[in-house]
């Protein structure tokens, strides 16, 4: 009688193993699915993101949404699939947007944006105005808006490129912006289509 309650035990502790065992497995799966993390190999987000810095990213955040202006987003680079990039959404589908200098105009509304890099607001690339943003694609920008190869340079990201969108700086601790990333919303906030 003993054996067999012995039995029953080690049979119930190897079960609950198991069953522990494929239950983590589920989660990690889940999580990689969902979440991601990416390296910064660059300095075009200054002083958002940092050079080295390592973010996660959401790669679930557009399933049940769409991008926003004002969202940091990671993409395959349109010129060339294997390359991540990390920039900023400016302007979504059915904008119009401009680049005039340094300034920034969306649907007629003046960007005044505070995430910029005060030190260097150059603008390497030739002015344009009124382009409308077509179905599907976001025309983004890099906050080192004179180190940044984005979408005045190559044109805009398709969402199908889009892997997801950048919800915190987790490495290295001692970051001036270690976790998560400021809401930038009102930027947009007078922004209508």
């Amino acid at each position: 009688m003993d054996r067999r309650k012995s039995q029953a035990r080690t049979y119930r502790l190897v079960r609950h193993c198991i069953e522990l065992t494929v239950f983590l497995l589920l989660i990690v799966f889940v999580m990689r699915m969902g979440v991601q993390n990416f390296h910064i190999d660059g300095p075009s987000m200054e002083p958002t993101l940092h050079d080295q810095e390592y973010i996660l990213v959401n790669k679930a955040a557009y399933l049940l949404q769409q991008p926003a202006r004002g969202d940091i987003i990671v993409f395959e680079y349109p010129l060339n699939p294997q390359q991540y990039f990390i920039k900023r959404i400016i302007a979504i589908p059915g904008d119009v947007v401009s680049v005039i200098g340094t300034t920034v105009i969306v649907n007629g509304v003046t960007l005044h944006e505070p995430y910029i890099n005060p030190d260097d607001p150059y603008n390497p690339y030739q002015s344009f105005k009124q382009r409308i943003i077509e179905p599907d694609e976001y025309f983004v920008l890099g906050d080192n808006r004179a180190n940044s190869s984005d979408s005045r340079a190559w044109g805009y990201v398709p969402f199908q490129n889009i892997i997801g969108k950048v919800m915190m700086v987790y490495w290295p601790i001692g970051a001036n912006n270690l976790g998560a990333l400021p809401d930038v919303s009102k930027v947009f906030a007078h922004v209508h289509q």
